[in-house]
């Protein structure tokens, strides 16, 4: 036998051996992408701290003849998983987790339709019902009364249970989506709410609207501007999407008899904000709602390709709508 082989079988027992007793160094989930190299493996699992070297997984596995068996997926892993474990999970394609995405806008019924898609709740309204009995829970400093808008949308890792015990999973699903609102709300933005005598309420039952309403950040720069100059001379905010979000309705054509819907969430009917969040919006509403453009505009529409038509005029808007909402 070579010298160099001889060396490599060394560095092999060596970092083998190592990390096989070592344990992970924290609980989480690990995602290996359909396409995925061992090397890219071994690479994003140091990368990520779930173990100490990414040789020692490469080397395992090259020794064991395992490299065309790992398998894509999501994996849970916990501190007292050792390499052999994490190796072994992958190569027999161990995932107890599940991808999913909540889109910027979703609402409670929307969130729970997705959760109970991919089984993660036992069966849809669970999560609803979950949400809205619960009041315990709290952000930001912020006492909720209703969850909706605090649920941050974003890409979640949720393991599936055996059998599910939907109150615990609701809790844990929803703990991990306000856990992530508090990191997103950092407190430099946390400060411009205070210097502007607003509530983290006010901002994400503002931000809600405009996530509803119109597409691209410049766009909702500058609706935020004209809602809060509505709000500041008590002009009606006239918000479809909160009639919308009372009819449950997915379509911004409203009616006339559904704009004398009589509920604190009718921004034609009452003034002011409604009662609460109609979704849960994204940082880029929450930021432009926090910062609004002054500009000179007092109405808006948008079209049915998601063109935003703004006017300075009721006149001029009127002709808009004539002219685009045909």
């Amino acid at each position: 036998m070579s010298i160099i082989k001889i060396i490599i079988i060394l560095l092999i027992c060596f970092f083998v051996g190592f990390a096989w007793i070592t344990p992970c160094h924290k609980h989480g989930f690990f995602e290996v992408r359909e396409g995925d190299s061992l090397f890219q493996i071994a690479k994003n699992l140091e990368d990520k701290g779930f173990i100490q070297t990414e040789l020692s997984l490469y080397f395992y596995v090259l020794v064991q003849d395992k490299s065309q068996e790992l398998k894509s997926g999501v994996y849970s892993f916990s501190v007292n998983d050792t390499f052999f474990s994490i190796a072994s999970k992958i190569i027999a394609g161990e995932t107890n987790a599940i991808k999913i995405t909540i889109p910027e806008g979703f609402n409670l019924r929307q969130i729970d339709t997705r959760l109970a898609k991919v089984e993660l709740i036992s069966q849809e309204e669970r999560f609803v019902d979950f949400c809205l009995k619960n009041s315990v829970f709290s952000v930001a400093g912020l006492k909720l009364e209703g969850l909706e808008g605090f649920l941050f949308p974003d890409t979640y890792y949720i393991g599936r249970q055996v059998e599910i015990n939907d109150d615990a999973q609701n809790e844990k699903i929803v703990r991990m989506m306000l856990d992530n609102f508090d990191k997103k709300l950092t407190q430099e933005l946390r400060e411009e709410i205070k210097i502007q005598n607003k509530t983290i309420f006010e901002i994400i039952t503002m931000a809600s609207l405009i996530e509803k309403e119109v597409r691209g950040f410049k766009d909702k720069e500058i609706v935020s501007g004209i809602l809060w100059k509505r709000l500041k001379i008590g002009m009606p905010l006239q918000v479809d999407a909160t009639v919308a979000y009372i009819t449950g309705k997915n379509t911004v054509k409203i009616s006339r008899k559904e704009l004398q819907i009589d509920s604190p969430y009718n921004t034609y009917k009452y003034r002011g904000l409604p009662k609460g969040p109609i979704c849960n919006p994204g940082i880029e509403s929450i930021i432009t709602a926090i910062h609004p453009i002054d500009n000179p505009y007092w109405y808006y529409l948008s079209t049915p390709e998601g063109e935003t038509i703004f006017s300075e005029t009721l006149d001029e808007h009127n002709i808009a709508k004539v002219k685009y909402l045909k």
